[in-house]
């Protein structure tokens, strides 16, 4: 009988003001498990998690990253769209995994399972659970937040280049002094959540 495995999935970006919200999948597998320091991505300074997600991509058995534009964010809101972008991950790793691989357990960092991939794993014969702060404790999913926030920062810092006036590549796009004063200053731009304060509340969604 084929192993099956455990793949863990956490989230990037879902405070921010602007950008879109990412989701990692991974499967460690047996080398990946054996990288030291994989952590909840938060713990870890940017240059720790650069390096990590590295050894991730290269040493996991399969791995995918997803994101969610903010168009999506404004339209179904910043839950639902986060819960899409979880689905497509998990998706995405299973539909590109070569060789083929079986998942036994799927493990969502938070409380809530996306609705479509209840019926997805039945089909498959997959468990899945949702399990609040497993980025602390399962450490496939604490990889999963590594590649979602390098992805995301990665997107932010590019995005800087374009709008350099908003300091997109210091606060990545999340409430700070200086992001609050450069839309005031300058009024949102296209990258920036419009169902979200303070955008909303200045009647511009």
């Amino acid at each position: 009988m084929s192993a099956r495995w455990l793949c863990g999935i956490d989230e990037a970006g879902r405070g921010p003001l602007a950008g879109p919200v990412y989701a990692a999948a991974v499967v460690l597998g047996a080398k990946g498990e054996a990288i030291e320091g994989i952590d909840d991505s938060k713990k870890l300074s940017a240059a720790t998690r650069e390096s990590l997600a590295a050894l991730i991509q290269r040493d996991a058995l399969a791995w995918a990253v997803c994101s969610v534009d903010v168009a999506t964010i404004d339209r179904i809101n910043i839950l639902q769209a986060t819960l899409q972008g979880m689905f497509d991950a998990v998706k995405s790793l299973v539909d590109s995994a070569k060789p083929p691989i079986a998942l036994a357990q799927i493990v969502i960092d938070g409380t809530q399972i996306p609705r479509a991939l209840k019926p997805w794993c039945e089909q498959r014969a997959i468990e899945v659970i949702a399990l609040p702060r497993a980025d602390a404790t399962v450490k496939a999913v604490a990889a999963a937040s590594i590649l979602a926030k390098t992805a995301r920062d990665a997107y932010m810092i590019a995005l800087d280049r374009d709008y350099p006036q908003y300091g997109f590549a210091s606060h990545k796009g999340y409430g700070s002094a200086k992001h609050m004063a450069a839309i005031e200053a300058h009024g949102p731009c296209p990258h920036h959540r419009m169902s979200f304060a303070p955008m909303s509340q200045r009647g511009l969604f």
